[in-house]
């Protein structure tokens, strides 16, 4: 059902979930200024340098950020049609926003533990914030089916 504006809410949720699974989250930089790795959602992407090196230590793989957001992805895309189970959206709403906070925890995990393990800082870029847009978009659509259900209780009063 298009014309619900929750439903909008949630199509923009998954494309911005979608994009943030493409895109790098921020990289890696010595006290000189040099880069040395990338983080993604998948994989770390270190720089041939380091690599030459031997000097990249333990391989943490950062799959669960994918994971997580690929979960968000799929379950905001078919809560969209379940517009007739309005206290099943709002369910899977909150849960999808529960799994989007996961995801800044697992983030901020994997920045600490890979920063420590290269003596690097972490630079963020701004796809890190895509997944808080989301959450709010999923809230937006949360407060509109929250509104939806309410509506409905009330009609339900009259008749």
């Amino acid at each position: 059902m298009i014309q619900r504006i929750q439903t909008l809410y949630m199509l923009l949720a998954v494309a911005v979930c979608v994009t943030c699974l493409s895109l790098p989250l921020g990289y890696y930089v010595t006290d000189t200024g040099v880069r040395v790795a990338t983080l993604n959602n998948l994989w770390f992407a270190y720089s041939p340098e380091l690599i030459v090196e031997g000097m990249v230590g333990r391989s943490l793989r950062p799959w669960a950020l994918f994971a997580l957001l690929v979960i968000v992805a799929s379950l905001t895309c078919i809560n969209i049609f379940l517009f007739k189970r309005r206290a099943l959206q709002m369910r899977i709403c909150s849960f999808c926003m529960i799994l989007l906070v996961g995801w800044y925890v697992l983030y901020a995990y994997f920045i600490y533990m890979m920063g420590h393990g290269l003596e690097a800082h972490f630079r963020p870029d701004w796809e890190g914030a895509l997944p808080f847009v989301a959450l709010v978009l999923l809230y937006l659509a949360f407060r509109g089916v929250m509104h939806d259900e309410a509506l409905v209780r009330s009609l339900d009063r009259l008749r």
